[in-house]
């Protein structure tokens, strides 16, 4: 099983990492060469009288071998001690270490997308189906470092406050969930899973004229069990005696089951888990389908046979038969429809999910927002939360939609923080107007700009494909449900845990969206 890790800003350094001397006896390995006993065979005078001198025995073959296994253990040691390149983790592999491991000829689904939506439908397809050695499930992820996944690259939020009932209701699900995560993840004999979640709850303020909108929204809330509290501005003040409360009308803050967690321990809880249930992984990029189509007349509708996996540095493919597959592909989840050389016709509708790069800056300001700082959302779009106890936080905002960032690498425009959030964020907060800037990220949102919102369930063209992506930035939190309800579809047909048949691929068909308002 892989190592376990952290993540800093995307590139994973593993738990114990060399950072100096050589760690005391790293260097022993196998069991030592003893001197043969006085009197042995060939050995120094000494032996029983009498007895004539013969010549050494050859070495035995038992000493090659323990020389051959402590050699390999001697490389893994050295592989596993090496700190992390910049571009990935483990980036040196000693001669004659094997590469990662290939994908099998066949499997019975094959999940495209290794974040933390693919493993969660990995890990919910082995629990559901009860037995270890049953379905081959096989995840396919094209950057084993996760430094450009946007798992990992998250602000880590989690809410129950959304416009949209099947959100709410998904989010209501991950909660319970991430409570009670190590009974669902948990591995006999590793130490026990600590997402570190910090529960403090989201904050929309709003402004006159959208008072009457964010108040209905919370009835919705309220209706589907989430405990959301409206604020006036009196209350706000009185509550966070810190913030400029002069332009807003009311307020929603969530007083259970929100706040943020480490997203890398949540990808990797899945991960492990799943990998004990049977669950096979492989480092590699879906550039190709080969489905029933070509072999019959009609292009109505098909089946992919094969995935073809092009295996990293190399020219080479690896074709993998397969009954079922998984496009949990995020950002690049059309890419993946465009890339593997499917007729037109059965790409339609097209998904209109897209990377969307988002930028999170971090700051110290001593006298901040103490610990009971929420995750707030500005009437302007900006947000901020803690990052930790020490007069550190973190926060951004999304850009308008003429000015979005180029997508082709996740470099930082420091400047947008300058002229675009700073100065919102110390508007609302006056501690801000004095802060220093500790570091800055960006990260993708796998964007549905039909209307932002997940496209779950079975393609309308190709019969046994399936989707999970187009979150719009709550892929996270919602993997959980997301995942149980895709395994759902596959094992038993239909959906059990949440009815999430509004968000699969008919109202893309139709031109009917499903508008969700509180994407941040």
């Amino acid at each position: 099983m892989a190592r376990r890790g952290v993540v800093n800003r995307g590139v994973v350094y593993a738990q114990g990492a060399w950072r100096g001397a050589w760690p005391s006896g790293m260097l022993r390995w196998g069991r030592a060469l003893r001197p043969r006993r006085e009197g042995a065979p060939g050995g120094a005078p000494g032996g029983a009288p009498g007895r004539p001198l013969r010549t050494a025995a050859p070495l035995s073959s038992d000493i090659f071998r323990e020389l051959g296994r402590g050699l390999g253990r001697l490389g893994q040691t050295l592989k596993d001690q090496l700190p992390a390149l910049e571009h990935g983790a483990g980036g040196w592999t000693p001669p004659g270490t094997p590469a990662g491991p290939r994908p099998p000829e066949e499997a019975d689904v094959v999940v495209v997308g290794g974040g933390v939506v693919g493993w969660s439908v990995a890990f919910w397809l082995k629990a559901l189906e009860g037995r270890r050695h049953g379905m081959r499930v096989l995840v396919v992820e094209r950057d084993p470092t996760y430094s450009r996944a946007s798992t990992v690259l998250s602000a880590g939020g989690i809410r129950q406050q959304f416009s949209l009932r099947e959100n709410i209701q998904m989010s209501r699900f991950s909660a319970s969930f991430l409570r009670n995560i190590n009974e669902h993840l948990g591995v006999p004999n590793e130490p026990p899973i600590d997402i570190q979640f910090q529960p403090s709850g989201y904050l929309f303020l709003a402004p006159p004229q959208r008072a009457a909108k964010l108040e209905a929204t919370v009835r919705l809330q309220r209706e589907e069990g989430a405990q959301v509290a409206l604020l006036s501005p009196t209350q706000l003040k009185a509550k966070f005696p810190w913030m400029d409360t002069e332009d807003v009308a009311v307020a929603s803050y969530g007083l259970e089951d929100e706040g943020w967690f480490d997203p890398w321990t949540l990808l990797n809880a899945f991960r492990y888990k799943a990998m004990s249930l049977g669950v096979h992984s492989c480092s590699g990029e879906v550039q190709g389908f080969i489905t029933s189509a070509e072999d019959t007349v009609s292009l109505q509708t098909a089946r992919i046979k094969y995935v073809h996996i092009h295996m990293p540095d190399s020219l080479e493919y690896q074709p993998v038969t397969c009954a079922i597959v998984i496009n949990a592909a995020g950002a690049w989840a059309e890419e993946v429809m465009g890339a593997a050389g499917l007729p037109g016709v059965l790409c339609q509708p097209p998904l209109p999910i897209q990377p969307r790069k988002r930028y999170v800056f971090s700051w110290h300001c001593p006298n901040g927002p103490g610990f009971s700082c929420p995750f707030l959302i500005d009437t302007t779009g900006a947000y901020f939360r803690r990052d930790g106890i020490a007069g550190n936080y973190l926060g951004g905002m999304s850009p308008p939609e003429e000015d979005e960032p180029d997508t082709s690498d996740l470099s930082v425009d420091h400047d947008f923080f300058q002229e675009r959030v700073w100065p919102r964020l110390a508007r609302r907060v006056p501690a801000f107007e004095s802060l220093r800037p500790r570091g800055a990220w960006a990260g993708f949102y796998d964007y549905n700009a039909f209307d932002r919102n997940g496209v779950l369930g079975r393609h309308p063209k190709l019969e046994n494909l399936f989707l999970a992506a187009g979150f719009s930035g709550h892929g996270l939190q919602h993997a959980p449900a997301v995942g149980r309800a895709v395994a759902e579809l596959v094992v038993k047909g239909r959906y059990e845990s949440l009815d999430l048949r509004r968000l699969g691929c008919r109202r893309l068909v139709e031109g009917e969206p499903l508008e969700e308002d509180g994407v941040v």
